[in-house]
């Protein structure tokens, strides 16, 4: 399939190209056009043109377009699938599951609204709240989920009227490129673009004085640089970053109930998703069996390309994230006691076992940093409160857990967690109508519900004295 840029409503080549890897295998299974510094600039200047005409439509025609982009992409879910699966690793139920989320979302926004707010209406004043148009929205998406996370930008870039434009992680660029398929002749040129680069042009995009926002979800290191480009024309953030969220099990959880839901929070997709168990904190009376429960599930798991049959666990995404779990690998041999996995599956691919990890310090590295791969550690603990400083230790504060039969008990315990969302008995839960934020590090602003559709928009007062004139 010949593969293209989308840049003012055209689906383009260019000069440049990129491969693009199948982690199963570790070589390229096909190449797409990279876009130059002179195609971004073309494709700014395209939004800018278009975008007013676009905010001036009524709501209910771009509804139509999120449902109509959602319809493509049902349509089209085995392509869509099949090749995530190629480009990213994940097994092919995880990308089918992916392709349902990511034309879910598109539904769930066509069906939201900011509508005005009136905050006084009295004798002396009229005063109403409006949500405006920003202009230009960049969106920059990571590689572990690489659909459902540009579809969850654009959607509500698009219903409040902006122009966007999708830049993809470049390990992952072809469902972004068969977005733009999709979306291309259901949008006036220019309201949406989508520009394939080798990571060289995100600065250009963030620090734009042409782009009013900037939606970025990946690594903490990346979105300071996100932030940096953006500081000069003062522009709309939102940075979903990175997390170790860290699971409590307390000493009334039913060990044989929790360990699914353990094991499934902190292995889907591999490890690879930001708000993945990373770390374990099991009540020393319970703490035993559970780490069976973990290992034996972790023995159960089958490693493989993500479209053979069977395979629950697909590679790591890329070279460099490899690489760094055969070094927390490392780590956990040093620093712990591996009793299930620690191996790395022949076959050329960035396969790593799934991994549990006992009597490892909680200062490990593997403790206290984002391993972002399917190796969880699992600490015993004695005192609830020590653990809760533990838990909430650290630069992130994305998500966290908790697992207790006491519902209540553990409710009062989330009250206590420095986290943007705190699970109780499940994990990695997430929905368009539940806004989700980051705490500390992890974050910047919020996603999803009615706050996450509000960072999409300029918050505008009206404010009218009557009797005054």
């Amino acid at each position: 399939m010949a593969y293209k840029l989308l840049i003012d409503g055209e689906l383009t080549d260019s000069d440049l190209r990129l491969e693009v890897v199948n982690p199963a295998t570790g070589k390229p299974w096909t190449s797409v056009p990279r876009a130059s510094a002179m195609q971004a600039e073309v494709a700014i200047a395209a939004a800018k043109r278009a975008q007013p005409s676009w905010a001036a439509r009524p709501i209910d025609e771009r509804r139509k377009v999120l449902r109509a982009l959602a319809d493509r992409i049902e349509t089209n879910g085995e392509a869509f699938a099949r090749a995530m699966v190629q480009e990213q690793g994940k097994p092919l139920a995880e990308a089918s599951l992916e392709v349902v989320h990511a034309s879910g979302f598109l539904r769930a926004f066509a069906e939201m609204s900011l509508e005005a707010e009136v905050v006084q209406d009295d004798a002396d004043y009229l005063i109403e709240v409006h949500h405006r148009p920003l202009g230009i929205v960049v969106g920059i998406t990571p590689w572990n989920f690489p659909l459902l996370i540009a579809s969850y930008k654009l959607a509500p870039a698009l219903l409040l009227g902006n122009a966007f434009i999708l830049k993809p992680a470049p390990t992952t660029p072809v469902s972004a490129l068969m977005l733009a398929e999709a979306v291309a002749d259901l949008v006036p040129p220019g309201i949406v673009n989508v520009l394939v680069d080798d990571n060289d042009l995100g600065a250009l995009l963030s620090g734009h004085p042409d782009v009013q926002k900037v939606s970025f979800t990946g690594s903490t290191v990346t979105g300071r640089k996100v932030m940096a480009a953006a500081a000069n024309t003062l522009k709309r953030l939102t940075l979903e970053l990175g997390g170790n969220d860290a699971a409590i099990v307390l000493d009334d959880a039913d060990v044989a109930k929790v360990a699914p839901g353990i094991f499934g929070g902190a292995f889907f997709n591999a490890g690879q998703v930001c708000i993945a168990v990373k770390r374990v904190y099991a009540h020393r009376s319970i703490y035993d069996a559970l780490v069976e429960q973990l290992a034996a599930l972790a023995r159960e798991a089958v490693v493989g390309d993500g479209l053979e049959q069977g395979v629950t666990l697909g590679p790591l995404q890329n070279a460099q994230q490899y690489a760094k779990a055969r070094h927390y690998i490392d780590v956990a041999q040093r620093d712990g006691a591996i009793v299930a996995g620690g191996g790395f599956p022949d076959g050329g691919g960035y396969f790593v076992e799934p991994t549990i990890v006992r009597d490892i310090a909680p200062d490990s590295p593997l403790v206290t940093e984002e391993q972002f791969a399917p190796i969880l550690p699992v600490l015993p603990f004695d005192d609830l409160d020590s653990v809760v400083d533990q838990v909430n230790a650290g630069e992130y504060g994305l998500g966290g857990s908790i697992w207790s039969g006491d519902e209540a008990r553990a409710f009062a315990l989330a009250g206590r967690m420095t986290a943007g969302t705190t699970w109780i008995n499940h994990h990695l839960h997430f929905a368009p109508h539940v806004p989700f934020p980051g705490a500390k590090q992890s974050g910047l602003g919020v996603e999803f519900g009615q706050e996450g559709l509000a960072e999409f928009s300029q918050t505008a007062v009206v404010s009218m004295a009557r009797g005054k004139v």
